[in-house]
């Protein structure tokens, strides 16, 4: 599988700020994902979201997130090449599965995963 960046995300003290300017600036359409989540459709290419900071002390930044097959490998993989680990798995409702880490020179990244459709029951015919 080739792993390709799928998403990108703003998480910011002030998204109503980050809204206005980046919506003024390139004209992005905005709208709900979830909870606390504002979608970005950049009408082509790779598109994200913005949020609030998940946590207070983290710094305000852009992160974006490779397409892989398997998070809890990929991290441990990661953790393995000198990686420190932020989120080490998080489901993202039934969409799919995250995480995240910083590379050895500091960079951080996500990974996502979509998630596993379960295999479809055959009928049985009478």
């Amino acid at each position: 599988m080739a792993n390709p960046f799928v998403h990108i995300e703003l998480n910011t003290e002030n998204v109503a700020k980050a809204k206005k300017f980046y919506q003024s600036l390139f004209a992005w359409k905005l709208g709900p994902m979830g909870p606390g989540y504002t979608g970005i459709d950049v009408g082509r290419g790779t598109g994200g979201g913005m949020q609030k900071k998940p946590m207070a002390d983290a710094p305000t930044m852009w992160l974006p997130y490779v397409e892989v097959d398997d998070v809890i490998q990929t991290v441990a993989k990661a953790k393995q090449l000198g990686a420190k680990v932020h989120v080490a798995y998080m489901e993202i409702g039934d969409m799919g599965s995250i995480g995240v880490f910083s590379d050895p020179t500091g960079a951080a990244i996500g990974v996502w995963a979509k998630a596993k459709k379960p295999a479809k029951k055959s009928k049985k015919r009478k």
